[in-house]
């Protein structure tokens, strides 16, 4: 280690974070890069020293490679780590790395050159004797030839799902190629795209792989990253639970015969798909560290990203394969700024409130105060549990995010829960087809009806107890002091579960509570049944951000804090945001559109219509992209198009109207 004594991070986010932390801990200086939307981000604040990157685009920026390595030389770096994404597996910036005299932490720039190329991996794999099926190369603007469906569309190079379409019918395979085309030119420089057969109910499946210069390569075990979004994952686990130690051997000892038959140095994924027959097909090869590592680091007590410095600093590896073992089991999940229930639909905005629970590993890029916007990846953080067998991983994940606060964005930390507790998952049955038979996990999961109630009156008795100690007058009374007899405090609040409505009276420590839409008059003024639930409180400590209440003789500890009128609640058992209601509502005049808008802040790459054109519901209109994903606007109803107003490369906001649509009767 030796002749790294200061180490660039090519890389923004949490793996700059988790860069940073392994280099400290080998007493190696940290040298970062920001944008300007990133000039307050935890990871700048993590390294010893951050340099700006001017500009507004990514070529300005992260992808600027020449700025980058001149930053390098300017602070008198060893070595510059890619991370993964951006310049990662670009193999002339690794060749450009080591022309300037510095250390490149990855592969050689021929590994990266040969292995990105999905189809030169793929005949170097059956060169290697791993098994795989046959890929045919297509070009966008051409008829494609026939094939049997379903195939998926993939960019030849890249990775991290981009560029990648799956079709099941041949009438789609035209748009799908154009688009998959597109999406890989503007993510990797390269339009490149080719069809395979595509297995519906396989397993994804990868093995990790390390290497040094003297010739030495080991697996680290596999990892099964089956449930997936957008062909992005979203849950890894270590080891796989469906896969036969037959099938774990043979894809094991194909992805070594492949690292050593192209001489692999440093870290790489090799990755396959499984199906319910045991048969494998090889689908490509990354030449970088992998986002869902951790679980591999938790199962072999190794530090991956220490291993990549070693080797890349010219040291052997430091085990044999025999030395390699293999405990337990780890999960992890990829928490993002995205809504499930809404298709996915990426979120932005400040994230208000960040704490999760205890037991697991965090790894982050964002703090309290972080801005989320549409610039870059919606990965929040990767949440990492670890047990002795799968289902304790499994207690103790859910545990955390029960008890994990996350507010100022939508996320999906929810469908992640009902995924945890869902049967199919419980038995390890998580074919890549999991989300599409389990449309009901996208769904916003309940809290059971005592835990809901219990986050609620936090929420009641932490605003009421800031609001007592703000009193200017009547401060010094206590707690629902009242000089007349009178009715209970009636409050409406809203939560991601809905509204809630609250009568409460206070006789010093004890709490009268009812629940639900209180009774109003009918029409010969007479009141119906008061069918409320009603529960007797106890309020046995308050402060400004904790409420210990006592709810029918249970007892319920409530952290909370509060942002004007809206208090966030966290106990054992949940989370919530809760936003009291004004009593009187001036409701504005409803203002209707005269087409669609766009659903968030993004990039036009797209127009599909023209002034003057007939479009049927379910058309095309335009395509906006956004945190690296691109999200189509449709026509809802039989329409002419009267205007369009913005064209391909044009920026719009949330809420811009993107066509004007004129109905006919």
């Amino acid at each position: 280690m030796s002749n790294i004594q200061r180490l660039l991070i090519a890389n923004r986010g949490e793996i700059a974070v988790r860069i940073a932390q392994t280099a400290h801990s080998l007493g190696i200086d940290t040298v970062g890069i920001y944008s300007t939307s990133d000039q307050n981000a935890l990871h700048v604040d993590t390294v010893d020293a951050a340099i700006y990157l001017p500009g507004t685009s990514l070529g300005e920026t992260y992808l600027n490679s020449e700025k980058i390595i001149e930053i390098a030389q300017q602070n008198h770096c060893d070595a510059i780590h890619p991370g993964y994404g951006f310049l990662a597996e670009n193999a002339q910036f690794a060749q450009s790395v080591r022309d300037a005299d510095l250390i490149w932490i990855g592969p050689t720039p021929e590994q990266i050159a040969l292995l990105g190329d999905k189809m030169l991996a793929k005949q170097a794999a059956i060169d290697a004797g791993v098994p795989t099926v046959t890929s045919t190369e297509v070009h966008p603007g051409k008829k494609p030839p026939k094939f049997d469906m379903p195939v998926i569309v993939k960019a030849a190079a890249g990775g991290g799902g981009r560029g990648m379409r799956i079709v099941e019918k041949q009438s789609d395979l035209v748009d799908s190629i154009n688009s998959a085309s597109r999406e890989a030119e503007s993510a990797f420089g390269d339009g490149r795209v080719f069809v395979e057969p595509y297995i519906t109910r396989g397993r994804h499946i990868e093995v990790q792989i390390i290497g040094d210069s003297h010739g030495n390569v080991i697996h680290l075990g596999e990892r099964e990253c089956s449930i997936q979004r957008r062909n992005q994952k979203i849950f890894e686990e270590a080891p796989s639970c469906g896969i036969s130690p037959e099938v774990r051997k043979l894809i094991c000892d194909g992805a070594v015969a492949l690292a050593k038959h192209v001489k692999y140095e440093n870290a790489g994924t090799v990755e396959f798909l499984v199906n319910d027959k045991e048969e494998i097909n090889f689908l490509e090869v990354n030449t970088r560290l992998q986002v869902e590592h951790p679980v591999t680091e938790s199962v072999t007590g190794l530090d991956l990203v220490e291993l990549q410095i070693r080797v890349a600093s010219g040291e052997q590896l430091p085990v044999d394969q025999e030395e390699v073992t293999f405990n337990g089991h780890a999960i992890e999940v990829r928490l993002v700024a995205e809504n499930p229930t809404q298709n996915w639909m990426p979120s932005i905005g400040t994230i208000e409130r960040f704490q999760v629970g205890d037991g697991v590993r965090v790894d982050s890029g964002v703090r309290e105060g972080s801005q989320v916007t549409t610039d870059y990846d919606s990965l929040i953080a990767k949440i990492i549990s670890y047990g002795s067998d799968r289902q304790q991983a499994i207690q103790k994940l859910a545990r955390a995010l029960r008890s994990t606060q996350i507010n100022g964005i939508e996320t999906n930390l929810s469908m992640i829960l009902s995924v945890l507790a869902e049967h199919d998952y419980q038995q390890a049955n998580t074919p890549i087809s999991y989300l599409q038979d389990h449309p009901e996990v996208l769904e916003k999961q309940e809290l059971n009806s005592n835990d809901h109630n219990a986050l609620l009156l936090g929420a009641v008795f932490a605003l009421e107890f800031q609001e007592r100690n703000n009193g200017m007058i009547t401060g010094f009374t206590p707690s629902g002091w009242r000089n007349l007899r009178t009715q209970g405090q009636r409050q409406t609040w809203e939560s991601q579960y809905g509204e809630d409505q609250i009568e409460y009276t206070i006789h010093k420590d004890n709490v009268s509570v009812l629940l639900g839409p209180w009774p109003e008059p009918q029409e010969d003024g007479t009141l119906p049944e008061d069918n409320r639930i009603q529960l007797n409180v106890r309020l046995l400590s308050q402060s400004t951000d904790q409420q210990i209440i006592e709810i029918d003789n249970r007892r319920q500890v409530i952290k909370t804090s509060t942002d004007n009128f809206t208090v966030h609640t966290q106990s054992r058992f949940g989370t919530a945001a809760w936003t009291r209601q004004p009593k009187f509502i001036h409701r504005e005049s409803e203002q209707f559109g005269s087409g669609p808008t766009s659903p968030l802040p993004g990039t036009v790459i797209a127009v599909n219509v023209t002034e003057g054109q007939t479009v049927n519901e379910g058309e095309v209109l335009v395509v906006v992209e956004a945190m690296k994903m691109e999200h189509k606007i449709v026509a809802t109803a039989t329409a002419t198009v009267t205007s369009i107003h913005f064209q391909p490369g044009d920026s719009v906001d949330t809420g811009d109207l993107l066509v004007s649509l004129e109905q006919g009767e």
